[in-house]
């Protein structure tokens, strides 16, 4: 049951929000979610309600009274729950201030959230990748620190992209690469394809 009352919780948050993003008040925006939960909890309790004598008759009458008298005392509970969330609708606005909170504790979340992760990206991801390649760019790029890297890119023969891996500003159209050990000159390259700006599909080079 917990997974149901964290989504109703985030649910009724939500709702908060996009109401009061329509410019509905606050007050008319607790009434209209009261009355969504209070008729939800009705609901459920009309259906506990149609649960009276439906005992199996195998259990015996002693079983069947007490099946009712369960029915009974859950129904009740049901229309107390319903009658309680309905009479919490004329301040139950903390809307706004419960929305703040929720919002505040869930940033705060996200940003310690973020702070590790980018602590095992810089400590344990980008240290093992080698210069100049597309894993060490992802790396930086999820670091936000890929600006002073060249942004040209092309398609390969399978069709996918490929972007630079080098610095920004090191192309030279002139300074061609010696092909058989790899290194790009003054050519693009990422990892294994080199290709320079007049390629039929490439976007030239640009810093980001």
């Amino acid at each position: 049951m917990s997974q149901y009352q964290t989504a109703g919780t985030n649910a009724r948050l939500k709702l908060f929000a996009l109401l009061a993003a329509q410019g509905v008040p606050a007050d008319e925006a607790d009434y209209l979610v009261a009355a969504l939960e209070a008729g939800a909890v009705a609901g459920a309790q009309s259906e506990v309600v149609e649960l009276d004598g439906m005992a199996p008759a195998s259990q015996g009458p002693l079983f069947a009274d007490g099946w009712d008298e369960g029915v009974m005392a859950v129904s009740e509970a049901l229309v107390g729950i319903a009658n309680r969330e309905w009479a919490r609708r004329g301040g139950r606005s903390a809307g706004a201030a419960e929305l703040a909170v929720h919002l505040a504790d869930v940033r705060q979340r996200e940003r310690a959230d973020l702070v590790r992760l980018e602590k095992f990206v810089r400590e344990s991801v980008l240290p093992r990748t080698h210069p100049h390649t597309t894993a060490r760019r992802r790396a930086l790029e999820a670091l936000g620190e890929a600006g002073g890297l060249c942004t040209a890119r092309t398609r390969n023969t399978d069709g996918d992209v490929i972007v630079c891996t080098l610095d920004a500003g090191h192309y030279d159209p002139d300074d061609k690469p010696p092909f058989k050990d790899g290194k790009p000159g003054g050519w693009h390259k990422a990892d294994a394809s080199i290709w320079n700006d007049a390629g039929a599909a490439c976007i030239p080079h640009a810093a980001v």
